[in-house]
């Protein structure tokens, strides 16, 4: 009987832990891929908005809705940052608590970024980060009370940018660890890419995400291989992109290209462009029309 009672009582423990909002490693410790250790320690910064650069531990955080108002969906979202720093708070934790309010569980990645020391080649870290992210949350879903099928991604800026990157090239072959989690399909459900860099072609490209993710002196393969607009096809998700014309570090054309492309390889695909807003506006609260945003992406989602 008392036997019956402990195990009762860790399995109540258990199930209480995966339900509260959670911190969750990425890797296994001593199993990072494109890695080596060194002295290089996390920075974190906080002046308005939360921001962390050399990232040494990715991880992803967990919120979630409580289980009666729960959709069964999820979002994995990327904060932005220009590949440089994470504006955590500001384009992550703020927008997780936003889709608890819908019912919807979302999971803030804290992924590594291309200029940490720690990272052996610098373009490969967030990739490998965000598809390993896309993985565990799949993987969890049933401890998260949501569908294997109606998992997305949502990322700002470069983060949109590392959003766009797993929705066209979740299938590359690339260092994988050999655990159960790495056999999960990383393809996302569906993207939300707001005022994303997509392309790193000149004169659409915003500079610093491109210098900080490929190096000032890039190849022309690897400029294609991470211009987004060129590698979507018919199996690339549903999409929805926001952004403002008025958008001077990230340009409009970065997602008028996508939305182009998902188009002719008919893709399922919503554009909102607001006349105002510049760049990095996050929920825009105290804009009334720009506000409106987020309710166009609940829609999107409804629809998935």
């Amino acid at each position: 009987m008392r036997l019956a009672l402990i195990y009762f009582l860790i399995l109540f423990i258990g199930n209480s832990m995966i339900a509260q909002d959670q911190i969750i490693p990425l890797w296994p410790d001593g199993n990072i891929p494109n890695y080596i250790k060194t002295g290089e320690q996390e920075v974190v910064e906080i002046d308005g908005i939360i921001r962390i650069s050399k990232i040494q531990k990715p991880h992803i955080e967990v919120f979630l809705p409580s289980k009666s108002n729960a959709t069964g969906q999820g979002v994995v979202i990327f904060p932005g940052g220009g590949y440089m720093i994470l504006a955590y708070d500001w384009e992550g934790t703020d927008i997780a608590k936003w889709y608890n309010s819908k019912g919807i569980a979302a999971f803030v990645v804290k992924n590594r970024l291309p200029d940490d020391g720690s990272s052996k080649v610098g373009h490969l870290s967030p990739f490998l980060d965000a598809r390993r992210a896309m993985r565990m949350v799949r993987h969890h879903a049933k401890d998260f009370n949501i569908e294997k099928d109606k998992i997305g991604v949502m990322g700002f800026s470069a983060g949109g940018h590392l959003a766009s990157t797993i929705s066209t090239h979740y299938n590359e072959k690339l260092e994988s660890i050999g655990d159960a989690i790495s056999m999960e399909n990383a393809r996302p459900d569906f993207s939300v890419l707001v005022y994303p860099v997509i392309s790193m072609q000149n004169g659409i490209t915003h500079g610093g995400s491109r210098n900080a993710l490929l190096g000032e002196t890039p190849s022309q393969e690897l400029i294609d291989h991470y211009s987004n607009e060129k590698q979507i096809t018919e199996d690339t998700p549903p999409t929805i992109l926001i952004h403002s014309s008025d958008d001077e570090a990230v340009p409009v054309k970065n997602s008028l290209l996508y939305y182009e492309a998902l188009i002719e390889k008919n893709v399922k695909a919503e554009l909102h462009v607001y006349p105002h807003g510049g760049h990095g506006f996050s929920l825009a609260t105290k804009d009334k029309i720009l506000s409106t945003w987020i309710d166009r992406v609940f829609d999107f989602l409804k629809e998935q």
